[in-house]
């Protein structure tokens, strides 16, 4: 797509976005979202026809870029109508990884209080919260790493969202095991306020859901603040 074809339909979105106010509203009938919206359901067509979810993920990731005009603009001018194409967007990005691209959206959808479509279970605060956490937990579990930034982006974006609270738990799992990854010799200071970080998530973690996990990494911050502690590192 031209650069003049990508500011042609950045600024159709926002005109669009910026004529219909607030979620009791809907884009329904707007022109760039029309368009938008007939592409979106091609595009779903294309994405029923896989059945591997890795598949599917890798075909998201190549179709979104294409969307990437229409949601600059109605993020930037929007007034918060419903908007099945934005919402679902921001799925799309959770699932091809694109976390700070989702929690864009999702911070523009809670500001209006938009409600996801209906086949959608979960609430934005509820699936952006958990959706996060469950793939830093993945990356993790592979040997990975994940942004620590990501993930406390996410815990104040959905900090005052209701949610379950198994929900919540697995984020404060996942950024206190983020945190908690430092060597087991000699801390440095540093590295000591950030394993208290993590004892803080991990403790909330296990308040929150008993099961959830949290209790062998606990134990482990645990053992080595005390270590740092009586070292006097």
């Amino acid at each position: 797509m031209s650069h003049a074809r990508k500011r042609f339909q950045t600024i159709s979105a926002a005109v669009a976005a910026a004529a219909v106010a607030g979620p009791a509203m809907t884009m329904d009938g707007a022109n760039a979202y029309e368009l938008q919206l007939a592409q979106l359901h091609q595009d779903r067509l294309r994405l029923s026809q896989i059945q591997s979810t890795e598949g599917k993920v890798a075909l998201k990731a190549q179709l979104l870029p294409a969307y990437a005009p229409y949601v600059d603009g109605v993020l930037a001018a929007g007034r918060g109508a419903q908007d099945e194409v934005l919402t679902t967007l921001m799925v799309w990005r959770l699932d091809a990884g694109d976390y700070l691209g989702a929690l864009a959206i999702g911070r523009y959808v809670l500001e209006h209080n938009m409600t996801m479509p209906d086949r959608f279970a979960r609430t934005t605060g509820c699936l952006l919260a958990e959706e996060i956490a469950i793939a830093a937990l993945k990356a993790l579990k592979a040997g990975g790493e994940f942004d620590i930034g990501v993930l406390e982006q996410t815990e104040q974006l959905t900090r005052d969202q209701d949610m379950p609270d198994e929900a919540r738990a697995k984020l404060h799992l996942a950024m206190g095991r983020v945190l908690a990854k430092v060597p087991d010799e000699a801390l440095t200071a540093e590295q000591a306020a950030q394993l208290g970080e993590a004892r803080t998530h991990l403790a909330r973690a296990i308040e929150l859901h008993s099961s959830s996990g949290g209790k062998k990494d606990l134990e482990r911050v645990e053992r080595l603040l005390k270590k740092h502690a009586a070292t006097g590192s």
